[in-house]
């Protein structure tokens, strides 16, 4: 099996716990707060992966910093958003739509990065899309 696949596996079950655990910790907690501890709580722990690991510190150049930093900022506001969508809604909804990210990556791969499209990815997509719906109703 291709190692990406072990880590794409492993990403998905960790993301799953993600609202479990986040809905029983947003009890009586502000979103806000719980994503700004939840970030803490994430730079703490890859700073000590990091400082294990060692890796290159070649190929950081400004071009990759710029947009390491966009996806930082993007990520950090998907979690607010989430965060304050599972304090106040169902999960299993927020998690469908949430999850149609991906069918909004697949587009916007192709349309920024030039990856492959076929029938087969947009139906896929299309699916994950219906499947969001048909979850959040």
């Amino acid at each position: 099996m291709q190692a990406y696949l072990i880590y794409a596996v492993l990403a998905a079950f960790f993301a799953s716990l993600v609202p479990i655990f986040g809905k029983i910790g947003l009890k009586d907690v502000d979103p806000t707060m719980a994503t700004t501890i939840r970030a803490i709580i994430m730079a703490i722990f890859l700073v000590t992966v990091t400082f294990f690991v060692k890796p290159k510190m070649s190929g950081i150049n400004r071009y990759s910093i710029l947009f390491i930093t966009l996806s930082g900022v993007s990520g950090a506001l998907s979690w607010l958003f989430y965060f304050m969508a599972i304090k106040n809604g169902r999960v299993p909804a927020v998690v469908a739509i949430d999850k149609t990210s991906v069918a909004l990556a697949i587009f916007l791969s192709w349309l920024v990065l030039g990856s492959e499209m076929n029938i087969k990815t947009v139906i896929g997509a299309l699916l994950i899309v219906l499947g969001a719906i048909l979850v959040s109703l």
